[in-house]
């Protein structure tokens, strides 16, 4: 049997009890997009890609970046304060960082995050 290859890291980042208002403004969620790009040293590739959309409850803002090596997505939800942030790449990061990234930015109270690497 052969051996399987790495191919990638993937991380997901749950954040509750966020700062409401950071999750609202879409100029904010771009700043943090490229400031967390910055901070893994990825190259972004194209535009955020930003959408708000849903309905009562579930209405929220989308996001989506190409990066050079994958993407990076999140979904947030104004009405509890959570974000729900993924990050994956062939590109080796520190996902202990994106974790740490992603709390300060939003101000969570509370984080739980997924780390799994893909072969």
């Amino acid at each position: 049997m052969a051996t399987k290859k790495w191919w990638g890291r993937s991380v997901s980042v749950d954040l509750h009890d966020c700062e409401k208002e950071l999750l609202q403004d879409p100029e904010k969620i771009k700043k943090f997009v490229r400031a967390l790009c910055k901070e893994i040293k990825m190259k972004r590739h194209g535009p955020v890609r930003l959408e708000r959309f849903g309905h009562g409850d579930l209405r929220g803002w989308s996001m989506l970046q190409f990066i050079e090596t994958s993407s990076i997505s999140a979904h947030f939800d104004e009405k509890n304060g959570r974000a729900f942030i993924d990050v994956f790449s062939c590109k080796k990061f520190n996902s202990k960082a994106v974790v740490k990234f992603c709390q300060k930015f939003f101000h969570a109270k509370s984080v739980t995050n997924y780390v799994e690497e893909r072969l």
